[in-house]
């Protein structure tokens, strides 16, 4: 995740924290939806305009919001994709949204990766092989033929002993 321009150790570490499973998205247009970066249409008339959700994860949105930031202030590609949207006539918050959006794109493809990566575990691929235990690795017969400790014995119980200290008593 820290792979990605924008992403530092706490920005990674609070997205991988609020999204947890990234299986429970079924396509980057519902991770984007989850995030809030989904564009919301708001149109009059003719003209037709989008703005940003106010629904969805606001920590994950501020991640994508700090990344987008970074992005746009450097020379990277997302500076070149925010430019490209200015030259169009989106204004900034416009183009920011724009941004985002892609961003969200591109964090769900990371996700995707790198769960890919986890499941393959250290064998590179899904398909590998587990390892194989080394020698050293399998127990000797004497390190396990110790017996087990003994049953505890069973606590006392008043209540028996009272019952029957009762029934004398009475009698």
């Amino acid at each position: 995740m820290t792979e990605l321009h924008g992403v530092g150790a706490l920005i990674a570490g609070k997205i991988l924290g609020r999204v947890g499973d990234v299986g429970r998205f079924r396509s980057a247009a519902a991770f984007a939806s989850y995030t809030g970066t989904a564009p919301i249409e708001v149109s009059s008339g003719d003209v037709v305009r989008h703005r940003l959700s106010r629904a969805g994860d606001r920590q994950l949105n501020m991640c994508l919001h700090v990344m987008a930031i970074t992005q746009v202030r450097q020379n990277t590609p997302g500076r070149a994709y925010y430019l490209r949207k200015r030259s169009q006539g989106k204004s900034h918050k416009e183009a920011m949204r724009c941004l985002k959006r892609r961003l969200s794109d591109l964090v769900y493809r990371q996700l995707i990766r790198d769960a890919a990566k986890r499941k393959a575990g250290s064998g590179g691929h899904s398909g590998a092989a587990q390892c194989l235990a080394r020698p050293a690795d399998t127990p000797h017969t004497g390190s396990s033929d110790k017996s087990l400790p003994e049953p505890a014995p069973k606590p006392y119980n008043p209540v028996q002993t009272d019952h029957l200290t009762q029934r004398g008593a009475s009698k």
